[in-house]
């Protein structure tokens, strides 16, 4: 980056803003600087005001006090509307888009070009779709975005919507673009590509905001740093002057020393196995065992199959063959049966499917437990606050009081809560579907640490996750899936990082048949059989 960009002027400012929500101070005399030809990583934890702070950049909250200037001058933005007619957009991680409309429609939802002529109505005027057809091609061509306009938003994969959303901003002339969040469900391949864009965007002189949980994503994009704690500011600074260490503490006010705390814990006998499981399209000749006290990391790529085995073991899919058990017993009938044998589900895409918004914090714990919670046909309210309060104090979790609603909390908080009432059964066996994704440092460690504490109770723990370090740093084996297939089973002495990344992508056939011998012996009772670890090695060649 040259000078010139490091002392380009504030294309948005913030200065001295207050929020308030009810009893919650959200925002306390927050100050930021995005500039133009710059990205600023905006750092902090979940609850510490990033989110509103973006709202209120972008118009959908006004400040309590405070000042809101783009290109220097004092901008009222009113609405969601007069941000975006005073250049500043947003794409967020799951963006409101209309997947039965075409790409192009998606595009010019909400400022439309029209032309007008004689028989034009008064107001308006006829769509002109000739120039909202070409500005769209232009604004995909400028980043790299081969996309029919025809397509159904619904039919483009997660990394084409994201461009779609970006290119959308563009129509608008943006000249602050806020990206919160936007790796969260991408591969590495396409958070490569993403970053291309934001690079080529900010060259040309954009001014972009990017918040994201992933530090390393953020030494790879950011030039500049700005840290929200508690709804404050409390540091900002040049990426190039600062390390991981420095920047975890100002989010969490202190040292986080192991981002990893493995817990050292004697691994017992058989508790979950899995025999020849799959489907007709997803998944296939799945075979493993759980043993008590062990974390079992599921690895593998975006449509590897893993969230789909999961969710076939917690029986919300019925398997067409196959069979899984726990000490004997048949397991994913039903999410009902599962939970009744001692198996529970973290999923994937919590606030969508694990969570109640409209409930509070006490009553989404207290949901999964209320047998347990029960005094004869009544709810002992007493047991039940108890139980809330002991997962929001374990997990950290930023809330005004436990009767506060579920939508009132951070996003990263929402996924605390779904994480929380699970853990809260006493299960024996939890998955976990991507657990960390999308929360802070802190909160990571506290999952992590959680995990620890399960797995000495003898707990077996299914984790299932997108990140290479964070599997490795916690599993005692590690399950590769590539293309519905375990194609490799590794013990923790062996684990390492190229030669996992190297199964999941099908990349090596020697190693990957190493791989699978290794495994066979890790599987035991479990083996699948020789025929299947040969079509294993063969396909990961």
């Amino acid at each position: 980056m040259s000078p010139a960009a490091l002392s380009s002027p504030a294309a948005l400012s913030l200065t001295g803003i207050e929020k308030r929500f009810g009893g919650v101070q959200a925002l306390a005399g927050v100050a930021l600087e995005i500039r133009a030809g710059q990205v600023l990583a905006l750092l902090g934890e979940n609850g510490a005001g990033k989110s509103t702070a973006v709202k209120i950049m972008t118009g959908v909250h006004r400040p309590d006090a405070g000042q809101v200037r783009i290109a220097g001058e004092v901008a009222e933005l009113a609405s969601p509307e007069v941000a975006r007619q005073r250049g500043v957009a947003a794409v967020y991680q799951d963006a409101l888009s209309f997947d039965d409309l075409s790409v192009a429609e998606n595009l010019f939802m909400g400022h439309l070009i029209t032309r007008r002529s004689g028989w034009a109505p008064r107001r308006g005027g006829w769509l002109d779709w000739k120039a909202m057809r070409s500005r769209a091609a232009a604004v995909l061509q400028s980043l790299e975005a081969e996309i029919d306009l025809d397509t159904p938003l619904g039919a483009l994969s997660v990394a084409q919507k994201h461009r779609v959303s970006i290119a959308r901003a563009l129509t608008h002339d943006a000249r602050v673009l806020i990206l919160d969040e936007p790796t969260a469900a991408l591969s590495s391949r396409e958070v490569d590509d993403l970053f291309r864009i934001v690079r080529r965007l900010a060259a040309g002189g954009t001014a972009l905001l990017f918040i994201s949980h992933k530090l390393d994503e953020v030494f790879s994009i950011a030039d500049r740093y700005t840290v929200f704690r508690d709804g404050r500011h409390v540091v900002d600074g040049l990426i190039a002057e600062a390390d991981e260490a420095s920047l975890v503490r100002a989010m969490v006010g202190r040292a986080i020393t192991q981002v990893f705390p493995k817990a050292t814990v004697e691994i017992g006998a058989p508790l979950l196995e899995v025999r020849e499981l799959g489907n007709d399209v997803e998944f296939d000749g799945v075979s493993f065992t759980l043993n008590r006290g062990e974390v079992l990391g599921f690895y593998g790529l975006v449509g590897a199959g893993r969230t789909e085995l999961m969710e076939a073991l917690f029986g919300l899919t019925r398997p067409t063959r196959g069979e899984a058990a726990i000490d004997g017993r048949a397991i994913g009938r039903s999410p009902g049966e599962s939970i009744e044998h001692g198996l529970v589900l973290v999923p994937e895409d919590r606030q969508r499917n694990g969570a109640f918004a409209a409930l509070s914090i006490r009553e989404n714990v207290a949901l999964p437990s209320l047998r347990r919670l029960g005094r004869g046909p009544f709810l002992d309210e007493q047991a039940e606050e108890r139980l809330a309060r002991q997962v929001v104090e374990r997990l950290a979790i930023k809330h005004a009081s436990l009767s506060q609603s579920l939508s009132e909390l951070s996003g990263g908080n929402q996924q605390k809560v779904v994480i929380g009432k699970w853990l809260a059964t006493d299960p024996r066996v939890v998955i976990l579907d991507e657990p960390t994704q999308g929360i802070d440092v802190g909160a990571k460690a506290a999952v992590h640490t959680f995990i620890g504490e399960l797995v000495a109770r003898g707990v077996g723990v299914i984790l299932v996750s997108s990140e290479l370090q964070e599997v490795m740093g916690v599993a005692d084996r590690i399950a590769v899936m590539r293309e519905g297939r375990l194609v490799r089973l590794i013990d923790r002495p062996d684990f390492d990082a190229k030669v996992i990344a190297a199964s999941a992508l099908g990349a090596g056939h020697e190693s990957t048949a190493l791989g699978a011998a290794r495994g066979e012996a890790a599987l035991g009772a479990g083996a699948p059989h020789p025929t299947e670890k040969e079509d294993a090695a063969s396909r990961a060649s």
